[in-house]
């Protein structure tokens, strides 16, 4: 046996670890507050929380999916810390949550400092933009495990909300009120193993540059626009929402159920919003049906607000972007979500 055996020789380079780990402890402190207390560096970051009279921990984790696979084909990880950042917020932000802090976590086969480097100042933008901290996270070098430079990566938030303002749908929401839709700019992190299967990829890459007729973009820019984030918007109205859905995978048939009380139904009509023409352009080269389409894809569908039809007015104002695209009535059939109009 060779007696000169390094972890270096086995596939882990602890040096170009350390040089992205200093690295990201700089992009961390950019996102850094008053209640940060031990960040990125120790072994378990510290955060002190001040400001509540009754707090509730919301905590939320997400990854990007196969979004990333994308991303790579396509050489282009410019939005994929962002992407991880905003699936983790808009799902915590739907009970009315702030928040707080977020981790991260890296797992590749070879640490390659450029592209690490690239998803956490993105992870570190996205926190800054929502007055998020940046407080811990991890990387880790797995050869064998991930092969060549295949790698994934995880987000973790923690929020809070006062315990007397945390939204709760399935106790308020009734036959009557409105839905209000926030509109997504694409698939943001899910749907994309079907789409990879549909274009065939990674076999044929040509397709990333071909042309969307209608919004004059490539496949590729539409399959990359980054996850956004509602929270600056929606927190103008948490006082005036009675719930809030994430629109994510299994899009509004399976997202809706989780705020809806048993006896209570959600009817949309999907001619009353737009829907992004990548949706049209995967249905029309995959020769998938419009229901699957609707039971895989957000399809123009961000976020869905239920609200009092007195309070609806407000929340449209306050988010000019936003529309009416359904209500709530009482539940007639087995399905908890109808939907009529699908395009």
């Amino acid at each position: 046996m060779d007696k000169n055996i390094t972890y270096e020789s086995a596939g882990v380079n602890l040096q170009s670890s350390e040089k992205i780990k200093n690295k990201i402890k700089d992009l961390a402190k950019q996102t850094y507050n008053p209640n940060v207390i031990g960040g990125v560096g120790g072994f378990g970051a510290m955060y002190k929380i001040s400001g509540y009279r009754e707090p509730i921990l919301v905590s939320s984790t997400d990854p990007v999916g196969t979004k990333l696979m994308v991303a790579g084909m396509i050489g282009d990880y410019s939005h994929i810390g962002e992407d991880l950042v905003n699936a983790c917020i808009n799902d915590l932000i739907v009970v009315g949550a702030e928040p707080l802090f977020f981790l991260d976590y890296i797992a590749t086969s070879e640490m390659i400092p450029s592209v690490v480097e690239t998803i956490v100042g993105g992870i570190s933008e996205a926190c800054k933009n929502v007055g998020c901290a940046l407080i811990g996270g991890e990387t880790s070098e797995m050869p064998g495990v991930f092969n060549e430079s295949n790698f994934d990566i995880s987000g973790f938030v923690v929020g809070a909300v006062e315990a007397d303002q945390m939204l709760d749908p399935i106790n308020t929401s009734k036959a009557g009120d409105l839905l209000i839709g926030l509109p997504s700019n694409g698939l943001h992190t899910n749907g994309y193993s079907l789409v990879r299967h549909v274009f065939n990829l990674p076999n044929d890459l040509d397709i990333l540059e071909e042309k969307i007729i209608e919004s004059g973009e490539t496949l590729g820019q539409a399959l990359l626009k980054p996850h956004p984030s509602y929270y600056e918007d929606l927190k103008k109205v948490f006082p005036l929402c009675k719930g809030i859905a994430h629109i994510t995978g299994g899009g509004l048939y399976e997202n809706m159920p989780r705020i809806l009380p048993n006896d209570i139904q959600a009817e949309f009509d999907a001619s009353l919003w737009d829907m992004p023409s990548i949706f049209h352009f995967i249905e029309k080269t995959g020769s998938i049906d419009v229901d699957e389409m609707y039971r895989v894809f957000n399809m123009g569908l961000g976020m869905v607000i239920i609200c009092t039809p007195e309070n609806a007015s407000e929340i449209l104002e306050k988010i000019p972007y936003s529309n009416i695209v359904g209500k709530l009535q009482e539940r007639v059939s087995e399905e908890r979500v109808s939907l009529k109009n699908k395009k």
